[in-house]
């Protein structure tokens, strides 16, 4: 029997006043008590079987509900309606929700992947439903950067989850990117439309239309996508679900304003994601055949899922070309957004919708943080590219940016990071929406940032015999503070010192190196140390600066030899070094490049003939007044003595250099007086075990282990716990000499340390012997001849592969 309008009009007044019931948290027996109204009629009212009520009982339900004039106004006129069109009562409704086309699921894409993780914790919020407690349904937020995947997640979970929902599901177009988003009341009006409420008797007022929607859900299982919404605003009114229902919404904002919603971040996929998401496109087969090319295609396409649609669908429709064609044309930088396009579907489109939703001041802001050297950076660094007073003036334009997905939080406090692609849009936007004089002053102010403030940092490492003045500017309160700043922004100082010097910067080229002489010692990538040593030796000798030649190519020595292990080339660039020293008339240049060629020379496994060089390299310092100077070159020599067996005038000579050196550790010291206290300690150390005092060996490396420790020199740190790994074990403590070699083997693997991680191996693989553990020395044997391919020194190759090859012959033998 088909309803009539009296049935729709009685049903539409029940589903009102159950609304306003459950809103004023009422049950019928507590509205009964409150208006006089019995418990029989307020559930016949509410179930539509009852005549309409007189206005003096509406009156009565409505002081107890606590209705407003205007809500008592509404629930008057559905009254009228109802009694105006009385016919015989229906049959209470159907609950079952039939959905018509409008809020019907989209096709599913078969090609979801990677977002196993993200369902099985949206089935397991489902099933959680129908045990829970609480009056309100569940909410689900999936937000993420454009092109991630949302929308199609949304729609696997609402088909894969359908079991859980069997009154429905209905999927709602919120156009939250588009210059029209939908009105939360058009969008009330579809989902009541949706349910089986006539357009007729739809109220007006959004208040009332969600009072109306919450009614009809409360009992029901219907699981609602909101998909693309805009803000909060537009989302809070649609959240209308009850206990039993599950709203998903999907948003490129995070939409931070929405409490008690399950939050699912959705982010770029893995390698292995990326390229099954490929061969579902264009086929296992092509993938196979041609593995290598499908990942670097994922990698260029950002491992965003539309991109690698794009691409995927470019390249099914063309299936003569090989993989690494698209490959080829992806590397070509300021073409990728191009080639990313397969019909009307462009990952530049997608961008552009988000990008236009922007305040001027975070427009502005996002196409200028594409200056920055790496997707990575700091708030201070948003400060310099737009010119702001302080890091307040940028936090809302980069939140605005965070929460629109176009820049995502890092784990470190404070920082932020850019989508390589979206690094890419924002490049094309800076070039077409700025002017060229513009981007060149926000560059400069980068740049400027960055090398001073690096420089700065690096001033805080320095020795107190040769430190300058502490700015009462610095911007940082100590060391550690610095060294954190260092290391989070490697990267970025080290290309700004690039384009400083490509724009002819050539003076905070050099004052930036030399400062970070000394840090350098903390942190042994030697990759970045040569990159800057070798630039600011082009700045010098790009202003015919000999001193400042002399110095760099001194610090590249040490890079060579210390950090490398390449000791020809140190040798070498220590000699150029003294040239341009003894051009340029300075000193202590040539006394370090002295030492450093001595150095050189001992690490290459050959000692020199006499300790006169050491000498010639003291009478310099002594002449320049140069004490620092004078004392290293003191403890090396001792180091030379201790070698060539002359070990009572090491000890003499140790003794005078520790005393120097013990200032380290007071309120005054810095971390390089630390680090150069303890380098002296090592050595005595090792001076001591030659005169027969193990425990006074020990003892000292010890306490240069402390300092290492404390000051987090990561080479010193080593060497400390290999030599005391080796005092241990002549001790015959054997396991606490094992801990230490192996700790230390760790240090030297994972700094690159390839030939003292040789030496340490050798080590363990000898104690190994000691403690009868044949295999397991085996193994380090192995390991230590597989890293002797990796030392540019052919002649300490061939020695060590001799010794190894004699052991493994031997444990091969037994």
């Amino acid at each position: 029997m088909t309803p009539t309008a009296s049935d729709q009009a009685s049903h539409a007044f029940g589903v009102l006043l159950k609304g306003y019931r459950v809103r004023a948290e009422l049950t019928q027996e507590q509205l009964s008590e409150g208006s006089g109204v019995s418990v029989r009629a307020i559930s016949d009212m509410e179930r539509g079987i009852a005549r309409s009520p007189q206005r003096r009982t509406i009156e009565s339900l409505a002081a107890t509900l606590r209705l407003t004039e205007d809500e008592l106004a509404y629930l008057r006129k559905s009254s009228k309606l109802s009694r105006d069109l009385l016919d015989p009562a229906p049959p209470a409704p159907d609950r079952t929700v039939t959905l018509p086309p409008g809020g019907a699921l989209p096709p599913d894409l078969n090609d979801l992947t990677g977002r196993a993780r993200n369902l099985d914790a949206l089935r397991e919020l489902a099933a959680g439903l129908a045990e829970s407690r609480r009056w309100s349904g569940g909410v689900a937020i999936l937000s993420g950067p454009p092109g991630t995947g949302k929308t199609s997640l949304a729609v696997r979970a609402a088909y894969e989850l359908a079991g859980h929902f069997p009154d429905g599901q209905l999927f709602l177009k919120l156009r939250g990117m588009s210059p029209d988003p939908a009105e939360p009341a058009d969008v009330l009006h579809l989902l009541l439309r949706s349910l089986g409420i006539d357009s007729a008797h739809i109220p007006a007022d959004l208040d009332q239309q969600a009072a109306l929607c919450r009614s009809l859900l409360a009992e029901r299982a219907v699981l609602i996508v909101l998909d693309d919404a805009a803000d909060e605003a537009q989302v809070r009114p649609l959240l209308v679900g009850g206990r039993r229902c599950l709203t998903l919404v999907s948003s490129r904002h995070v939409l931070v304003g929405l409490t008690g919603a399950s939050r699912f971040g959705l982010g770029v996929l893995g390698q292995d994601d990326a390229v099954e998401l490929l061969a579902t496109i264009i086929g296992p087969a092509r993938i196979a055949a041609e593995r290598p090319a499908a990942v670097a295609l994922a990698e260029l396409c950002g491992w965003l899922p539309l991109a690698l649609r794009i691409a995927g669908n470019r390249l099914a429709s063309r299936p003569m070309w090989p993989i690494d064609r698209m490959v080829g044309q992806l590397r070509d930088g300021d073409r990728r957004l191009t080639t990313l396009t397969a019909g009307d579907l462009t990952i530049r489109g997608v961008f552009d919708l988000s990008y236009r939703q922007l305040n001027p001041s975070a427009a502005v802001l996002f196409r200028r943080l594409s200056l920055v050297p790496t997707g990575d950076f700091s708030a201070r660094a948003a400060t310099a590219l737009v010119d702001a007073p302080d890091e307040d003036k940028v936090i809302g334009p980069l939140e605005e940016l965070v929460d629109a997905s176009l820049l995502q939080p890092t784990q470190n406090d404070g920082r932020y990071q850019f989508h390589d692609l979206l690094r890419a849009f924002a490049t094309e936007l800076l070039a077409r929406e700025e002017t060229a004089e513009a981007v060149r002053s926000a560059e400069k102010r980068l740049v400027d940032w960055l090398v001073g403030t690096a420089t700065a940092a690096a001033q805080e490492f320095q020795p107190t015999s040769v430190r300058s003045e502490r700015l009462a500017t610095s911007p940082f309160r100590d060391h550690r503070e610095a060294e954190r700043w260092l290391q989070a922004e490697t990267s970025n100082w080290l290309i700004a010192a690039g384009r400083a010097a490509a724009d002819g910067a050539h003076r905070q080229v050099l004052d930036l190196s030399e400062a970070m002489h000394w840090y350098s010692e903390f942190d042994c990538t030697a990759d970045t140390w040569y990159t800057l040593f070798d630039l600011a030796r082009r700045s010098a000798i790009a202003i015919g600066s000999k001193r400042d030649e002399a110095l760099q190519r001194n610090f590249l020595a040490w890079v060579l030899s210390a950090l490398m292990g390449r000791t020809n080339e140190a040798a070498r660039m220590a000699e150029e070094a003294m040239a341009a020293a003894v051009e340029a008339g300075d000193l202590c240049e040539r006394g370090w490049a002295t030492l450093y060629l001595l150095s050189a020379e001992v690490r290459g496994g050959n000692l020199p003939p006499s300790v006169d060089a050491y000498d010639e390299a003291l009478r310099l310092f002594e002449e320049a007044g140069y004490s620092l100077g004078q004392y290293v070159a003191r403890s090396m020599r001792a180091a030379y003595w201790n070698r060539t067996g002359l070990v009572d005038e090491a000890a003499k000579e140790f003794s005078a250099c520790v005393a120097f050196f013990s200032t380290a550790g007071s309120a005054d010291s810095t971390p390089v007086d630390d680090n150069n206290y303890a380098h002296t300690l090592l050595f005595s150390s090792a001076n001591l075990k030659a005169l027969g005092d193990l425990d006074g060996a020990l003892a000292q490396s010890e306490q240069a282990l402390e300092l290492f420790r404390g000051g987090g020199a990561a080479l010193g740190l080593a060497r400390a716990l290999q030599a005391g790994g080796g005092y241990l074990r002549a001790m015959g403590e054997l396991g606490r000499a094992r801990e230490r070699l192996a700790e230390a083997q760790v240090i030297y693997a994972r700094t690159g340390q390839q030939r003292a991680e040789i030496d340490v191996l050798c080590e363990l693989a000898s104690l190994s012997d000691e403690l009868h553990e044949p295999e397991t020395a085996h193994g380090h044997r192995m390991r230590a001849l597989a890293l002797c391919e990796t030392l540019a020194d052919p002649a300490a190759v061939k020695r060590l592969r001799a010794e190894l090859a004699q052991h493994l012959d031997q444990h091969r033998q037994a």
